[in-house]
């Protein structure tokens, strides 16, 4: 698969080099951000964050490490990966790490 390098003004020419690795945030904060995508948006915070924390410190516990160790990083490693994302619809959050785990435990059964 080949990625086009133009401008992305021209029909038919792809996105330019910088277009496809500019983070989501930037390109948001360009278009326009309201209150109503802000209200959306800390509810959807909400909802993650009430499954995110204690599957977090699940797999911190799992991990032999503290609970508290679960949660600063699934703090910090959400809003990395919210920030640096490069989609508006991408899940990032402690599910993938939980992957590790299952694999390590099903590879020992």
């Amino acid at each position: 698969m080949a990625i086009a390098m133009g401008s992305g003004g021209a029909k038919g020419e792809g996105p330019s080099f910088v277009e496809l690795f500019t983070p989501k945030l930037v390109t948001v904060l360009r278009e326009g951000y309201g209150l109503d995508a802000l209200r959306a948006d800390a509810l959807a915070g909400l909802t993650v964050a009430i499954v995110a924390l204690p599957l977090s410190m699940a797999i911190a516990i799992a991990s032999g490490t503290t609970p508290e160790r679960g949660i600063y990083t699934a703090i910090v490693g959400g809003f990395l990966v919210s920030a640096l994302g490069g989609s508006r619809f991408q899940i990032g959050g402690p599910a993938g790490a939980f992957i590790v785990l299952v694999a390590a435990t099903a590879s020992t059964a």
